[in-house]
């Protein structure tokens, strides 16, 4: 019930053009912190689509990759890259992160 009133000022104040930043902000942080698949898996869709990550389907196991446009087909293979980070692991062997 106080999260429907503080939207409603949200909502309010924004459609009589009243800046309230850090309410909308705070409001906006505790929709998503409450959700189960935001903003997590927007995140990892986001990275996939900038820099190739890959992503967790929550309709199957694994991970995916998408080739989103012609652009990111030379990306590689999500196995590849997952070679790679395992190697890249295993020669740090002391714990400490490269540099």
């Amino acid at each position: 019930e106080c999260a429907e009133s503080w939207r409603k000022v949200v909502i309010s104040s924004m459609n009589s053009g009243i800046s309230c930043p850090a309410l909308a902000s705070s409001l906006n942080y505790f929709d998503s912190y409450r959700r189960d698949r935001l903003p997590a898996n927007l995140t990892q869709a986001q990275r996939d689509f900038f820099g190739g990550h890959s992503f967790q389907r929550i309709d199957r196991e694994g991970n995916y990759h998408v080739a989103w446009t012609d652009t990111h087909k030379d990306i590689g293979d999500v196995n590849e890259r997952k070679l790679g980070e395992q190697l890249a692991a295993n020669l740090n062997l002391d714990g400490v992160p490269a540099q």
